[in-house]
């Protein structure tokens, strides 16, 4: 069953997203990055290509010619991935393949609207039976 991690209280979700992949990728795992809205696709991409300076992550969209080699997809189509190893979800509801990965990390920010969204997430796995973890990212600034 997918393990699911909740990140809370982000106060820069694609950073959080960012960091998340790059570990996952230096730990040797698949990762695919949910984002269907075109602007955080965008945003994360051009993350991923200039943070941080010397720590590149190899990345490219779903549907690139290169996606079947490479670690870190961005995009929706989860059938791109090799191993269904890590997802991030980037957008505000469940993503629909999540159930195929081992492990899928939801990021809420600080506006109230995702925070709301981000409960009906919780909800919807905790209520499907899902072992969900959580980390409070306020405990971690400073």
């Amino acid at each position: 069953m997918t393990e699911i991690t909740f990140y809370t209280f982000a106060d820069n979700p694609l950073d959080v997203a960012r960091r998340v992949a790059a570990k996952a990728h230096g730990q040797g795992r698949q990762v695919m990055i949910y984002a269907p809205d075109a602007t955080v696709a965008d945003a994360i991409d051009r993350l991923l290509w200039t943070t941080p300076a010397l720590g590149f992550v190899p990345h490219c969209r779903d549907s690139d010619a290169l996606a079947g080699e490479t670690p870190v997809l961005i995009g929706t189509d989860a059938n791109a991935v090799r191993q269904a190893d890590v997802m991030i979800n980037l957008h505000t509801g469940q993503p629909p393949a999540f159930a195929r990965f081992e492990r899928l990390v939801e990021i809420v920010g600080l506006d109230e609207a995702g925070i709301e969204r981000g409960r009906e997430r919780y909800r919807f796995y905790k209520t499907r039976g899902y072992a969900l973890q959580t980390h409070d990212l306020r405990q971690h600034a400073g």
